[in-house]
């Protein structure tokens, strides 16, 4: 099967393609050093990490609901369980989000540097809940090998926000700007409307205020069938600062703050599931505020490129059981079931990162070396469920990655210590109230650059992942599992080529393809399937990712996306199965002709096989069509400065669930989406 399909994506890259290549200033390390931009996807090349970013203008046009909504077109990504921002959830090469939790603490997720999700909230998929319009772009790193900048343990990846800034709707420079947004999506009657305000008193401030109502009722499957518990309401705000001061603007100060409220009456506990089952129907109040303060000292030197980011994130959530709607009521396990559904979960993370990007030279060796100190404190409310305990993480960590260029050779170590202390908010009788665990991870990624557009490089990593606040308790499985922390090793390898002229004068090309492999050892996060208490003995997975773009100067293009992978989870006693949260073998082709700055029309074929539900029964291939436009009018007057989008998302009405979401939960049939952005 592997091999079959290789040939066949093989196919399909011959036909991918990409615009003209820009440079734009990247994290430091082996984070990239070149993005590609493509007609709607932004390739990095010149890096040995999988890199990709979603940019505002695909924001915009794919009119997505969720972030996780946005990017599980990226390869290797998976969108479990919908698209509400409650219940869905990303999971990144079979790691992140899963059929019982929001997330496995195995990716990281960071808004303008702040630290959210995380949190293993039995049926509830809050690993990131916010809106899509709030940001300028979104990073996906993929795997280990990127990762140690920000934090212990990640074995899919990370994904990073950016919010929006001032000056993207000043144009950079003194006064006032702004936008409005109005959207409307025929399915689910949805609709959303954001405004953002923007000045800039000087050169060196800039003030931002952004709002966004997203409205949706109950959205309809492929074959006309109503998906319940698909209908949401989501007000949500962003306040920005940015001051840039000092001789040469060396130094900058920059402010943030971004929430999403969600008040859902009378919905099932069961984020997953779409009509109320054995834990009944609650009323709900979610909560989720992130705010980071950032300063940079960037003087006229190579030496010093200062960034200190203190942050801090709470989620709160506010859950009543509604009396009489579970049938278990009266039974002797309802006690205990009305423990987890009536329960208040709020969980704090306030953290201090400080970096110093340092380039030098040591003989022939050319550095650029990034340094860092992190120190991070999160807080877990108590509650009365037994699934949710209170407690306080401490966590402190350094970090290096040196990115060391020797001609067309490119060495890049990458070192991470982390030390963490737990303390749980209530005696834990018989057992240690504090529990302390520390680690030394790292990785080395090699790059040789042959000087004709083509570049091949490989890495490996280790990483673990310390015991977190959900694994206290008194029992002997949660004593087994605080004292152990989880061991990863990934290993990938791969080639990139990019050039100008290939089939056409004017025409630009770029493919970027990498196998990993990743062995997932002392496991306390997944337990033998049917068992609480017993934990798998490694999970082993595997796969390949291939992005590709292709442009012409006449103005077509075309971006590839795919991925194939398998995975295999062993047994204590020597038995084996299929990972449970591998991702489905996908390609994602998009065509389109761009005609300036005035229309962009594209045409994007999804093809997926392989695929399981959350209960791990097969689901028959799906192909899912999707149409979009962007109309920019070149006129004078009140057109002047507006945007139109039309998109029409799963063009043929296919009736299909989602690859590891709930058998109930159909994904969304056709939808006629419509967009108008004003600029002023």
């Amino acid at each position: 099967m592997l091999t079959s399909l290789m040939r066949g994506t093989t196919a399909l890259v011959c036909l991918s393609l990409a615009m003209p290549a820009t440079a734009q200033d990247s994290d430091p390390g082996f984070l990239g050093t070149l993005i590609l931009t493509g007609g709607k996807r932004d390739l990095s090349f010149g890096t040995a990490l999988s890199r990709t970013v979603v940019g505002e203008n695909e924001i915009m046009d794919r009119q997505a609901s969720t972030v996780a909504q946005l990017i599980d077109s990226v390869p290797g990504v998976t969108l479990v369980n919908g698209t509400t921002p409650q219940g869905s959830g990303i999971n990144i090469r079979g790691f992140g989000a899963n059929t019982t939790f929001g997330s496995d603490q195995k990716i990281a997720i960071q808004i303008d540097g702040a630290s959210v999700g995380s949190e293993e909230l039995y049926r509830i998929g809050t690993q990131l809940f916010t809106d899509p319009l709030l940001y300028r772009e979104v990073e996906v790193l993929r795997g280990t090998i990127g990762s140690f900048a920000y934090g212990s343990g990640i074995v899919g990846g990370v994904v990073k926000l950016e919010t929006k800034d001032a000056s993207d709707f000043t144009g950079g420079v003194p006064g006032f700007g702004g936008a409005q947004t109005l959207s409307f999506g025929s399915n689910g009657s949805a609709w959303v409307s954001s405004t953002n305000l923007a000045w800039m008193p000087t050169e060196g401030a800039e003030f931002l205020l952004n709002y966004t109502l997203r409205d949706q009722d109950d959205l309809k499957a492929g074959d006309g069938t109503t998906i319940g518990n698909s209908g949401f309401r989501t007000p949500s705000f962003l306040a920005k600062g940015t001051f840039t001061f000092g001789q040469d603007d060396a130094h900058s100060l920059m402010f943030s703050h971004s929430s999403t409220v969600a008040d859902d009456k009378d919905v099932p506990y069961d984020q997953f599931v779409t009509t109320a089952d054995s834990f009944g129907r609650v009323d709900r109040l979610t909560e989720t505020t992130q705010t980071a303060v950032e300063y940079r000292f960037n003087p006229v030197t190579d030496l010093v490129d200062l960034r200190a980011n203190l942050s801090y994130a709470d989620q709160a959530i506010d859950s009543d059981y509604i009396p009489g709607s579970s049938p278990l009521e009266g039974t002797p396990s309802f006690p205990f079931l009305l423990e987890t559904v009536n329960a208040d979960q709020r969980y704090e993370t306030a953290k201090l990162t400080v970096t110093n990007r340092a380039l030098f030279d040591t003989g022939a060796i050319a550095h650029d070396m990034l340094a860092g100190v992190e120190a991070q404190r999160r807080i877990r409310a108590d509650n009365t469920a037994g699934s949710a305990p209170g407690g306080t993480n401490d966590r402190f960590a350094l970090f290096v990655v040196d990115e060391m260029s020797m001609g067309q050779f490119t060495v890049t170590p990458a070192m991470r210590y982390e030390s963490s202390s737990i303390e749980s908010e209530n005696d834990l009788a018989g057992v240690p109230d504090t529990y302390e665990k520390d680690a030394l991870m790292g990785g080395l990624a090699l790059a040789y650059d042959f000087g004709v557009g083509l570049s091949v490089f490989g890495s490996a990593a280790y990483t673990e992942g310390l015991p977190i606040i959900d694994d206290l308790g008194t029992s002997d499985t949660a004593q087994r599992r605080i004292g152990m922390s989880e061991k990863s090793n990934t290993f990938e390898l791969g080639a990139e080529y990019t050039s100008t002229d290939v089939f056409a004068n004017g025409d630009t090309f770029t493919m970027r393809g990498n196998l990993y492999r990743t062995e997932l050892s002392d496991i306390t996060s997944y337990t033998v399937a049917g068992s609480t208490a017993t934990e798998l003995d490694r999970v082993e997975s595997s796969g390949i990712e291939l992005e590709a773009s292709y442009g012409t100067a006449s103005g077509f293009y075309a971006d590839f996306a795919g991925h194939i992978g398998e995975g295999t989870e062993f047994n204590p006693d020597g038995t084996d199965a299929t990972w449970r949260n591998t991702p489905s073998d996908r390609a994602q082709v998009t065509l389109g002709r761009k005609w300036e700055e005035r229309l962009d029309l594209s045409w994007e074929l999804i093809h997926a096989v392989d695929r399981r539900d959350a209960l791990g029964d097969d689901l028959p291939d799906s192909t899912v069509h999707n149409l979009r436009a962007t109309w920019t009018p070149q006129a004078e007057g009140w057109l002047d400065g507006s945007e139109v989008r039309f998109g029409v998302e799963n063009a043929l009405d296919t009736d299909y669930v989602g690859h590891l979401s709930s058998p109930s939960r159909k994904a969304p049939g056709r939808s006629f989406n419509v967009s108008f952005t004003k600029s002023f």
